[in-house]
């Protein structure tokens, strides 16, 4: 990667050097099952081909996590733990995905214990090979090697945070050689280490004979002028130019900069997954719904057995639900209360405990006995697996409205269907019935603008000891 490459763009070669790491993990894996004989002795032997499936899953898997996530850009910029747990929750997302897989295809050569093993070892490597990356970036820094030397356009608080930020954090890269500055008491002095070479008209000069790589401008909005001077100077000379924007009242984690036949736009995008992360969330979904289902089917019997002794009536019960982008479906649950009870609603209206356009009662007159303990441990919501499956739902995201709820939503609150939503979030294992709707609808919000695949993964692994403790569920 040259002095003059983007900081910003994907770092591919890491993406071949994690690739690597994968496929060697897993020969490592078979080598200490099959040949070694290590933790169990193997009464039966296989041959590497029939784990070729799993090299590509996690192959093309944890690089595509990772991508998603941002590893691989500016990926310099992040402290070694970030990448070491980056890399081990892409890693344990795929063991999840790889798991499951083996258990619908079901062969009998294929070791489970080697899965484990092999996602162990390939945690370890990728987490070796970004040390030793950074240990061989870390001396060719420290001898001139692929380090940007910068100027500063404007030396005043802005430009000062950009020196503290080089200063701070030199794993970024980055070289101040000087700043220039229109303000003589700024520009022909000093800042720490850093030397003033006088008024931004000296910007040429400076780039000429200091072999600058890049200008970074901090200038205020309203010198929109001399912005576009300096950036036409840095444009005559091939050197980049980067803009730090003075919005400090202005989130820029969802901006997108584009132009209007050569006019430049930016634009201000709506809180939502992007396509990538759509896919990446439906392979998880898929691959724990078919696991779930698989293992749970013998429990499913012994609860819809248990609901037909208890009371007349079906055993799933039907609800219209509003999903992604206001769409329409069917969510199944197992029935908890009593034949005719919707119809019983308008009856109870006056007795309703919750805020906003919820209706829950503590003490529902309408719940059956086998209903409230379902209620209670959640497993009412086992059969949305289903829902998961066909693409209605998710395993994690926002909780599924009825339509009267969503004709009583403020502007607002809307944007949580921008997602799919779940049998589980961040309103489940932070309080669940307990919370207000609007502290609801803002644990949504900041799920879908901080996803991640460890974010779900974190809120699954929390739900468990939630419903165990039965807090805040009626």
């Amino acid at each position: 990667m040259t002095a003059r490459s983007r900081q910003g763009e994907v770092a591919w070669w890491v993406i071949v050097l994690d690739v690597l790491m994968i496929n060697l993990a897993m020969l490592l894996a078979y080598w200490s099952r099959y040949r070694l004989q290590w933790f169990l002795d193997v009464v039966y032997d296989a041959p590497f081909a029939a784990y070729l499936p799993f090299s590509g899953i996690f192959s093309v898997g944890v690089p595509l996590i990772l991508l998603s996530t941002g590893s691989y850009h500016n990926w310099r910029s992040h402290v070694w733990v970030d990448q070491v747990f980056r890399a081990v929750s892409a890693v344990g997302v795929m063991l999840v995905v790889g798991l499951a897989w083996s258990f619908v295809v079901r062969p009998l050569v294929y070791s489970r214990l080697l899965l484990f093993e092999t996602g162990i070892i390939m945690a370890t490597l990728i987490s070796v090979d970004r040390a030793v990356v950074r240990l061989i970036y870390g001396q060719l820094r420290r001898r001139g090697v692929g380090v940007k030397r910068v100027v500063i356009v404007g030396a005043g608080e802005v430009g000062r945070r950009v020196m503290r930020t080089v200063v701070a954090r030199p794993n970024l890269g980055y070289e101040i050689v000087g700043y220039v500055d229109d303000n003589p008491d700024k520009g022909e002095s000093r800042i720490g280490r850093f030397r003033g070479y006088g008024s931004v008209d000296n910007l040429s000069a400076v780039i000429d004979t200091k072999d600058v790589d890049e200008v970074i401008i901090t200038l205020p909005w309203n010198y929109h002028r001399r912005i576009l001077s300096v950036m036409r100077t840095c444009a005559r000379r091939e050197v980049k130019a980067r803009l730090v924007p003075d919005l400090f009242q202005m989130s820029l984690s969802h901006v997108e900069v584009g132009d209007l036949g050569g006019v430049p736009l930016i634009e201000i995008k709506e809180i939502a997954f992007d396509s990538v992360e759509l896919t990446i969330k439906r392979l998880i979904d898929l691959a724990v719904a078919v696991a779930g289902l698989a293992v749970a089917w013998p429990f499913v019997l012994l609860v819809a057995l248990a609901i037909r002794l208890d009371s007349r009536g079906p055993v799933l019960f039907r609800q219209l639900r509003v999903g992604q982008n206001g769409e329409r479906f069917w969510i199944f649950k197992f029935r908890t209360m009593r034949m005719g009870a919707e119809g019983e609603l308008e009856e109870l209206r006056d007795r309703n405990e919750a805020d906003g356009p919820l209706f829950k009662i503590k003490v529902d007159p309408r719940v059956t006995r086998v209903g409230r303990v379902l209620r209670q441990t959640s497993l009412d919501e086992l059969p949305q697996l289903i829902n998961v499956l066909r693409g209605e739902m998710s395993l994690v995201g926002p909780r599924p409205p009825i339509p009267e709820e969503v004709a009583q939503y403020l502007p607002w609150h809307r944007r949580r269907l921008s997602v799919p939503p779940g049998m589980t979030g961040l309103w489940q294992v932070s309080g669940r019935s307990e919370l207000t709707f609007d502290e609801m609808v803002l644990l949504d919000l900041y799920y879908i603008e901080h996803w991640s695949p460890w974010l779900d993964v974190s809120i699954l692994l929390r739900t468990v000891p939630t419903v165990l403790a039965r807090d805040g569920a009626y």
